[in-house]
């Protein structure tokens, strides 16, 4: 019968081999076989770390307790639970964390919630500098505004920087005029009685007026354009809905905000909609849409033009209202890779928004029942 040895026992022996005494003189003098104080020093051989010290036994127990943790960890992730949270609530979440918490690195809440590191660190170190520059910014222009109304609308950027001069506001002749041109702010110019002319025209075209009701499909279209940044690179969805069924009729993605982006995007609608008669198209008074070669084609193809009012975005509320369900639904819970993943991303959504997704307005009809319902009716007057 194999003889019995104490833990207080096999711990001395275990601490005179690491004090340098070698396994055959201890054998020798203990009585004690080799394999066996082999064995006894891979069971009590101390693993110093920074923090404490640690038993080949103990760590085989952390071992296997770590083991058991990846596994718990693999089938939440799995599960799909943490990636179906919306982007955004974790973020929240994160932030929370990160500022109350010292105790977790960011490297570990942004595994926990699978965050990818720079999307946190763009979340937190940069967000406050946006928030304080449009603070900024909007503090600016109505500055900006109020000293080009005084003017009796005469002002340029640099006159009113003279003014802002005056009242201890540094601030750049160019960020005058960028400003002056989100305001849609313009001085008087050699070809002022034409411009004057232009924006008089143009003024009188805001012809839904916020009354986003529309008797019958190709009515009325809305549109607009929004920019993500996807992989550091920014692309542009144009988007055009019919005001009746609230159908998106036309989309595109372009890595430009352009006139062609526009031009395309109505073309491709233009022509799947079978060229309707007696329609009217309202955007804002982006420079894609007041561009001489978008008007020229509207023009051709028999469409009267409508604006909204500068800086009133709720002009044009349906299309707006469209761009922050798709952010809110689908762009700001997805974490792209590519591109392609984003454009794809767009193609479902939109499939998913005409032909699925129940509209309040519409009585919680699909945009797609809403006009099958409509010509389904029309057939029967017939």
């Amino acid at each position: 019968m194999p003889k019995e040895y104490s833990e207080d026992f096999k711990r001395r022996v275990i601490n005179r081999y690491e004090k340098g005494e070698s396994i055959l003189a201890l054998s020798q003098e203990l009585g004690v076989s080799q394999g066996t104080i082999y064995r006894w020093r891979r069971e009590y051989c101390a693993v110093q770390t920074p923090d404490r010290v640690f038993t080949p036994k103990e760590i085989s127990s952390l071992v296997q307790h770590v083991k058991k943790l990846e596994e718990t960890l693999e089938v939440i992730r799995a599960s799909g639970f943490i990636s179906a949270v919306p982007l955004g609530d974790r973020l929240a979440f994160l932030e929370k964390l990160y500022r109350s918490d010292a105790r977790y690195s960011i490297h570990t809440i942004c595994e926990a919630m699978d965050v990818a590191r720079g999307t946190f660190y763009n979340h937190i170190f940069r967000r406050a500098d946006r928030t304080a520059k449009l603070e900024e910014d909007a503090n600016l222009m109505l500055l900006i505004q109020q000293i080009f109304n005084d003017s009796g609308q005469r002002f340029g950027a640099g006159k009113i920087r003279v003014k802002l001069l005056e009242a201890g506001v540094h601030v750049s002749p160019k960020r005058i005029s960028t400003l002056m041109r989100r305001l849609d702010l313009h001085s008087v110019r050699p070809d002022a009685k034409k411009q004057w002319l232009k924006i008089q025209s143009q003024a009188k075209k805001n012809i839904l007026e916020r009354n986003f009701v529309s008797e019958r499909p190709n009515q009325f279209w809305v549109s607009d354009i929004t920019c993500f940044k996807i992989c550091g690179k920014y692309l542009y969805l144009c988007a055009i809905l019919d005001l009746f069924s609230r159908r998106v009729v036309g989309y595109r993605v372009s890595e430009n905000a352009s006139t062609q982006l526009v031009t395309a995007t109505f073309k491709s609608a233009f022509v799947e909609r079978e060229k309707p008669k007696n329609l009217t198209f309202h955007s804002d008074r982006g420079k894609q849409y007041t561009s001489k070669a978008f008007t020229k084609l509207l023009r051709s193809s028999g469409v009267t033009q409508s604006f909204s009012a500068s800086g009133s975005p709720h002009d044009n509320a349906v299309a707006e209202s469209f761009f922050g369900t798709f952010k809110k639904e689908e762009a700001y819970r997805r974490e792209y890779t590519s591109e392609k993943a984003f454009r794809k991303s767009v193609d479902d959504f939109i499939r998913f928004y005409n032909e699925t997704r129940p509209h309040m307005t519409l009585n919680y009809k699909t945009p797609a029942e809403f006009e099958e319902r409509y010509y389904a009716n029309s057939r029967e007057v017939l």
